[in-house]
């Protein structure tokens, strides 16, 4: 396949074609691929759901959406079928880090660029940017977060996420940062993956529930999903509201337990905006050729002491 390279030249021309014949020249359509990993997590429902909102906002944009449900193989099949088809940009929001370095590649080497979202694809050269959390800060505001609500320290339960997956890395990097320095005040008594599912997170607590002899203070977990199966764990063991719950990503259902009193916290990244601005910077080096930088957004944390600064409040029903 030939190198694509930006249509600026053409363009050029029809508009001159069109002014000297009095006729209105129609706009390109930009056709864009957005690849998530897994639609069965419902924060790439809204992500997705993000960017098409603003897809129509810019106008002349086609947004091809793509889920890799929780499938590298099924995610780099979708890219490869991407580069085939000849898409103008691809938004990628990838499922693990090294697993889809070849194909990123291969999409670069063909002319079509490509803007990492939310998660990161390791050893790609030529990026066009990355758009996402700085997820190390939002798990040192997790971290944070208990110590502040436990200043005489806490006994923590840590709920990892998907391993492989940047996020889940880096979130557990900033726990991490910030407990381990601390560990005699808040020791992590058991650390495991839920995989950032709500039934993972239900059946890894109530298995650590058994095997101590006295529940944690708080369990932290890598996002709200499996901060939510920790809630229903805690609820069947008699255990609601005696152990602080803080989760990851202020979905709707997080906000309304928040709301509700029953789950304690969140962190907030703003992540429709993420897409929407990953789609506003691959518009403008489409229309313009121009590189563009990268745009990390600062994670914080949201209880019912400033609930109101949620993106996605106003979902909660």
């Amino acid at each position: 396949m030939q190198k694509r390279y930006p249509r600026l030249a053409v363009l050029a021309a029809a508009a001159s074609f069109a002014l000297a014949s009095g006729s209105v020249a129609q706009a390109e359509t930009y056709k864009i691929a957005v690849s998530v990993p897994f639609l069965g997590f419902p924060i790439f429902v809204h992500a997705l759901n993000s960017v098409v909102e603003e897809a129509g906002l810019i106008g002349d944009v086609e947004i091809i959406q793509l889920d890799g449900q929780n499938s590298s193989p099924k995610q780099v099949a979708d890219i490869e079928t991407m580069i085939v088809q000849g898409v103008d940009g691809i938004l990628l929001s990838p499922i693990d880090v090294n697993a889809l370095t070849s194909v990123t590649s291969g999409a670069i080497s063909e002319g079509i660029p490509v803007i990492n979202v939310d998660r990161r694809v390791e050893n790609v050269d030529n990026l066009l940017a990355f758009v996402g959390a700085d997820n190390v800060a939002g798990g040192e505001a997790q971290a944070n977060w208990i110590v502040a609500k436990f200043p005489d320290g806490a006994r923590v339960l840590h709920l990892q996420g998907q391993p492989g997956s940047s996020p889940a890395i880096d979130r557990n990097r900033g726990i991490h940062n910030v407990l381990d320095a601390m560990s005699d005040k808040y020791p992590i008594v058991a650390e495991q993956t839920a995989n950032f599912l709500r039934t993972d997170g239900l059946t890894v607590t109530q298995n650590v529930l058994q095997s101590l002899d006295t529940p944690p203070d708080v369990i932290v977990a890598a996002n709200d999903d499996s901060a939510l199966g920790a809630i229903e764990a805690l609820e069947a063991a008699n255990l609601s509201g005696k152990v602080a719950v803080i989760g990851f990503d202020a979905l709707p259902p997080a906000l309304a337990s928040i709301r509700d009193g029953q789950l304690d916290a969140t962190i907030e990244m703003e992540f429709g905006e993420q897409f929407r601005e990953a789609l506003r910077l691959m518009v403008a080096h489409l229309k313009t050729n121009e590189p563009q930088e990268d745009r990390v957004f600062k994670p914080f944390a949201i209880d019912a002491a400033n609930l109101d600064k949620a993106e996605r409040l106003g979902e909660v029903q």
